[in-house]
């Protein structure tokens, strides 16, 4: 059962991770193009593909959850790009999947 939640842990971590490539690659191809630093926030992408659910996800979150996960917390990462956002995603859960190897003392 162990094994299930590993591999699973494992495959979002590749997912995340494939996320946060493609959103480097494309923040700096349009960075390249426009001669400046483009980086898209995380708000912006959720926006653009949820517009209809994301300006209800404070109130439900603020009356449901914890008023001060909000503000200081997902505020905060709602404006930091997506790449800096999902690669440590992605490596937290490639590192909770991870083959542990049994400890085996060497001697010379």
């Amino acid at each position: 059962m162990i094994s299930v939640f590993k591999f699973i842990f494992r495959l979002t971590g590749l997912g995340l991770l494939a996320v946060a490539i493609i959103a480097g690659i494309s923040d700096a191809s349009t960075s390249i193009a426009q001669s400046q630093m483009q980086l898209q926030p995380l708000g912006q992408l959720l926006f653009s593909l949820f517009p209809d659910t994301f300006p209800i996800l404070q109130p439900a979150i603020e009356r449901h959850v914890h008023p001060a996960l909000w503000d200081p917390v997902l505020l905060t990462l709602m404006t930091w790009p997506v790449w800096a956002v999902f690669a440590p995603l992605g490596l937290a859960f490639l590192w909770l999947g991870a083959r542990r190897r049994g400890y085996q003392p060497q001697f010379a």
